[in-house]
């Protein structure tokens, strides 16, 4: 049996060659998904190992996870800490966010995603005496108006050396220019990640970051051969004065590199519940494969058990060869898979994570992933065809025409019903919020009405099959007539062919009205609560100098400029924002309306709550609630209690001053500007960030438009990722259709012979494309719809009132379905068409 399944997998290449792409491709998205993540993971832990020193010296509670503060370490500690045993050198280092490079052109580098980070620039060794930056051209800065960069900024921002470079820091300062005098980069390769790095002479920075303080953010000491971190940074501890820690350089790294790796973490949740649907999708694939290659089959099977086989036997060889093509396809799948992470990784890098300096990472668990996937998958998918015919009696299997037993059709319509049920139930449960781990729920309920759809599709299409049918033959004809009954004679086939294409136009229906309804959510709540003339915020969302707000207060034509700023703390263990404003800018310019208390009773260590969030954690007025800021916890009292206003952007709110005492930069996220209506105001407001790139000005319409800008980039990435399911599914169809005219090869010779012509066999074989592209198309629009007005609806608490469907856009998807019905056609009418017609009679 061994032998007989080997030879009947080798004389049959073109069937091997079909069946093998089918797991390449589920196989490849696994893979591709995991060794993206191992790499973003790596690159995070070895870009934080090369830019700590053996011991770091900082201010008490400092959180190395967060951005850099105002606090500082005295520089004469440089000095003191010289002489410790075991430290062979001592650098102080300033260190900042939100330090932007103007491109020659113009245009804002970076700064989506990745920080913008300015400094001093030292020759301070990384711990462990790692390679870390250093300078690859030019010279290290030496006086103001000197600068550097690191090689990706220059490059990317059109600057060589001797070039005056535009910087935009959110310190008093504003912009600058300096002297563009070396670039910095890693000589071994590596990559800042798609971080930015300007970087000054020590004096320059102090100036620039820390209001001319004598100081540094922090300080590195570098050990001695044969001295450990451990040992050194007790020794250093020592002769530290209160207030000032020293931690190692590992101990800092793994903070750093633990914290982004969390905050990015969701990308790989993201990208592997795209390669669940890719696999759900490609497991489709396997089964109609396997399903259609047993059945081509069944007379050889039928002749294997009349010469004595079991039933097992005939089983244990399909599996077999399932075995041996899940080998094969996952060999395939994890080579492709390598470029499918490339693929991935230059996607991103549009969206401002750049790694395209890193290494991709295979480890170990990927390579395991990768054959477990295909083999398990591959074997699954091929037992159910091989059970199913292991119970046809040999003399029943040599027959032409072997039907589908109807209770088969029953059963898979009552598990199809269960599944619907059951998954509609779960996906209830999730969108009310009534079970832990909501987002479990909802994708499990939405996984299982999808199965449960896929399950009873052969019974519940029927009625669109029948209607396809009776349209092809008063549109076609003859060719019409067999087009629609080739597509009722295998219901089956025919909507597990569908199902994949149903399944990636449902996900992508519904991510198509959550995103429509998000942003008429936001036009709508921008259009009722729109206060003031203007808006100024950032690009790309971070802080930046309060000189703008002060610079526009002069505008001629301004009334009133009403700034805020953020800060992220800790609340209870968890990330929370935090605003700040000015009691006369919340009275006056945010119009927010206190349920309880007073605004004016806002003074530094206090703070107002949202209602909303009140009522959540269950606050009152009076009650001390504590948060960690920069330098630490602080207990704050709750003065008054506001109603939900989406002006300000966190649910609690302080005071700047309170912030800034803390450690966090004096700068402003968001300012609103009253004006008098005079002509020309926006052009005079334009011209006091015109050199900031960074910072823009915007009426309510312009102010829409910005918001609605990452829905759009995100649902575009979701419809990157979907495309690739998509595309699993449309090669499902050509794969279906082309291993259908191998099995009806006789057929189609018998056709060629009564005079059936190219192009009409070609017609006949486009039509049952465009049939089971339809039929998925339409399953999947409605589902879709199902499931977006679902998601949405449970979003309402969350400010997304608005639920639209974009009727035009899900029309595209049908007009499209039609479209990919006929291309996925071409190849394999194109060879029934070349079908030689004596062979094809004569086929077995």
């Amino acid at each position: 049996m061994f032998r007989a399944a080997l030879k009947s997998l080798l004389g049959r290449k073109v069937r091997l060659l079909m069946s093998t792409f089918a797991i390449v491709i589920g196989v490849s998205f696994v893979v591709g998904t995991l060794v993206f993540s191992d790499t973003l993971s790596r690159s995070f832990t070895a870009l934080m190992a090369s830019t700590v020193g053996d011991v770091v010296v900082r201010p008490e509670n400092t959180d190395a996870a967060a951005e850099p503060t105002t606090r500082t370490v005295d520089s004469g500690l440089v000095d003191s800490l010289e002489g410790v045993e075991g430290a062979a050198r001592v650098d102080g280092n300033v260190t900042a966010f939100g330090v932007y490079v103007v491109g020659k052109d113009g245009k804002l580098i970076g700064g989506s995603g990745p920080p913008s980070i300015g400094g001093n620039w030292t020759e301070a060794p990384a711990g462990h005496d790692l390679e870390g930056m250093d300078v690859i051209a030019g010279r290290a800065p030496e006086k103001a108006g000197e600068v550097m960069l690191d090689s990706n900024t220059a490059g990317e921002g059109g600057y060589v050396i001797g070039q005056d470079v535009t910087i935009v820091t959110a310190t008093d300062r504003g912009s600058l220019t300096a002297e563009l005098v070396g670039v910095i980069g890693f000589p071994e390769g590596g990559s800042l990640n798609g971080a930015t790095f300007t970087a000054f002479d020590t004096r320059t920075a102090q100036d620039l970051f820390l209001d001319g303080k004598d100081a540094f953010s922090d300080i590195w000491v570098t050990a001695e051969p044969g001295t450990s971190q451990e040992d050194l940074a007790a020794a250093v501890g020592e002769a530290l004065p209160d207030g000032v820690e020293a931690v190692t350089g590992d101990e800092a790294a793994d903070e750093a590199a633990s914290a982004i790796q969390e905050a990015v973490g969701f990308l790989t949740t993201f990208l592997l519940i795209f390669a669940g649907i890719s696999l759900v999708v490609g497991a489709f694939l396997i089964v109609n494969t396997f399903s259609i290659l047993v059945a081509q089959r069944s007379r050889e099977l039928a002749l294997l058990r009349a010469l004595g086989a079991s039933k097992k036997q005939v089983t244990r060889s399909v599996l077999l060869e399932a075995l041996l093509l899940g080998l094969l396809g996952s060999t395939i799948g994890l080579g492709l898979g390598v470029l499918l992470a490339i693929g991935i990784r230059t996607l991103f890098a549009q969206f401002g994570l750049d790694l395209s300096g890193q290494p991709l990472i295979m480890a170990p668990k990927t390579v395991l992933a990768a054959y477990a996937v295909g083999v398990v998958v591959t074997m699954g998918a091929a037992f159910f065809p091989a059970r199913r015919t292991s119970k046809i009696a040999p003399v029943q299997a040599m027959r032409d025409d072997i039907a589908m037993p109807e209770s088969s059709l029953r059963r898979r319509m009552l598990i199809g019903v269960v599944l619907i049920v059951g998954g509609g139930v779960a996906l209830a449960a999730g969108l009310t919020d009534s079970v832990p781990r909501p987002l479990y729920f909802v994708g499990g309920g939405i996984l299982a009405i999808l199965l449960g759809v896929a399950s009873a599709s052969p019974v519940i299409s029927h009625p669109l099959l029948a209607a396809a049918a009776w349209t092809y033959s008063r549109l076609f004809g003859s060719i019409g007539t067999l087009a629609g009954q080739n597509s009722l004679r295998n219901p089956r086939r025919t909507t597990a062919t569908s199902s994949a294409l149903m399944i990636g136009l449902s996900l992508a229906c519904t991510m198509a009205i959550v995103g429509d309804s998000a942003k008429a959510s936001v036009d709508k709540t921008i259009e009722e609560n729109f206060v003031g003339d203007y808006v100024v915020s950032s690009l790309v969302g971070q802080s930046f100098s309060t000189q703008v707000g002060r610079q526009m207060a002069e505008v001629p034509g301004v009334e009133s400029v009403w700034a805020q700023r953020f800060a992220i703390s800790q609340m209870g263990g968890e990330g929370q924002g935090i605003g700040a404003a000015e009691p006369a800018t919340m009275r006056d310019g945010f119009a927010i309306d206190m349920v309880e208390g007073d605004v004016a009773d806002l003074v530094d260590d206090t703070v107002v709550v949202d209602e909303s969030h009140a009522e959540e954690e269950d606050l009152s007025l009076g009650e001390d609630v504590t948060f960690r800021l920069a330098d630490g916890e602080h207990e704050m009292e709750v003065v008054g209690i506001y109603a939900e206003n989406p002006i300000l952007f966190f649910p609690i709110v302080t005071t700047p001053q309170t912030l800034v005492d803390a450690g966090h930069q004096d700068s402003d996220n968001f300012l609103i500007i009253d004006t008098d209506d005079r002509a020309g105001v926006q052009a005079a407001l334009d011209a006091v960030v015109e050199k900031s790139p960074v910072v823009t000005v915007k009426d309510q319409r312009g102010f829409a438009a910005e918001q609605r800008e990452p829905i759009d980039q995100l649902v575009l990435m979701i419809f990157a990722l979907l495309g690739l399911a998509l595309l699993i599914a449309v090669l499902g169809i050509v794969n279906t259709l082309a291993l259908s005219i191998i099995e009806r090869t006789r057929e189609v010779g018998l056709l060629r012979a009564i005079g059936v012509s190219r192009a009409q066999l070609r017609r006949m074989v486009t039509l049952e494309s465009v049939v089971i592209a339809v039929l998925g198309a339409v399953l999947g629009v409605v589902l879709g719809i199902g499931f977006g007005i679902a998601l949405m609806h449970s979003l309402r608490e969350e400010g997304l009132e608005v639920i639209s469907v974009p009727v035009g856009q899900l029309a595209v998807f049908l007009v499209v379905s039609v479209v990919i019905g006929v291309l996925a056609a071409l190849l394999p009418a194109r060879r029934a068409a070349k079908l030689d017609v004596l062979r094809a009679i004569g086929a077995e």
